[in-house]
């Protein structure tokens, strides 16, 4: 997580402090942060005790709680689903942007597309989307340099909320700053009137990509082979046994010689997979699992 980052949760739980916010309590603290790791897989460390609390404390006075012992008390429990998955959803982080860590989309230019086979299926998973933007990346790159016509990204992510605002395609103009000229004025829209000041994905490019609810360390959905998967900026929330089990689980989907990608700060050192390093943070399945 970055600087700013750091900063905006810093803020944002000193101003629930300044507002009176229900005090999280040690031993409530401690068993969320043992529920989201069984939930999800992310490791929270001491230092998030302000996230929590900034994150939930309007959730408690929604349903007029005066202990976040009473509002956990709420999750699992029958009628309270979707508050289940708004607790996981703003406890889990959503940063992403366009053509995020070049490099990696350099690749897929340069050796992926040029010798993937001609009039074969591609297929490319983003696994955790977040608000879409990395899937709307493989899609313009998809649509530029496949030799095949028959192509589909998939993206997936744990929260309901950014996956409806993938959905839309609808992004602040702001978020085109790193859009290559010739491909935003081919799949994005300007705005006008009610939507002056943001973009839309061109419905074309939409059509091609799919956002589907997926919780990573749990039953994944049915979602068939890839070429390609994405997996960028998720493991560094993971312990080494999460991760270990994540890729050998995700590892499965990929078709033999089909590319696993992680981010920059990420690797797959010490963990035991059909995945061979051909370049820094890029993975090839060479065998079937």
């Amino acid at each position: 997580m970055g600087r700013s980052a750091m900063e905006t949760i810093n803020q944002e739980g000193n101003f629930y402090a300044s507002l009176g916010s229900i005090v999280i309590q040690k031993h409530e603290f401690a068993w969320i942060k043992d529920y989201l790791y069984k939930k999800s897989g992310i490791v929270l460390n001491d230092s998030k005790q302000a996230l929590v609390s900034g994150r939930l404390d309007k959730r408690l006075r929604h349903y007029g709680l005066s202990s976040y012992s009473e509002y956990f008390g709420c999750l699992d429990k029958a009628g309270f689903e979707q508050e289940t998955l708004m607790a996981i959803d703003l406890l889990t982080t959503n940063e992403t942007y366009f053509f995020r860590e070049p490099k990696h989309f350099d690749f897929l230019r340069h050796h992926f597309f040029p010798s993937h086979p001609a009039g074969r299926p591609l297929r490319i998973w983003s696994a955790a989307s977040s608000s879409g933007e990395e899937a709307y990346t493989l899609a313009m790159l998809a649509a530029e340099f496949s030799k095949s016509i028959q192509w589909e990204i998939i993206g997936t992510d744990i929260s309901t909320r950014v996956l409806d605002k993938a959905r839309q395609g609808l992004y602040p103009l702001l978020a085109m700053e790193k859009i290559p000229v010739p491909l935003l004025k081919k799949y994005c829209l300007k705005g006008v009137d009610e939507y002056e000041g943001f973009m839309l994905i061109d419905p074309m490019l939409r059509s091609r990509v799919k956002f589907i609810y997926a919780n990573l360390i749990e039953t994944l959905p049915d979602l068939g082979k890839f070429d390609v998967i994405f997996l960028r900026n998720v493991m560094i929330y993971f312990d080494m046994p999460t991760k270990a089990r994540l890729v050998q689980r995700i590892q499965n989907y990929l078709r033999p010689g089909g590319y696993f990608i992680v981010s920059h700060s990420e690797s797959l050192n010490g963990i035991k997979s059909d995945l061979k390093l051909v370049s820094p943070s890029i993975y090839r399945k060479t065998t079937e699992v």
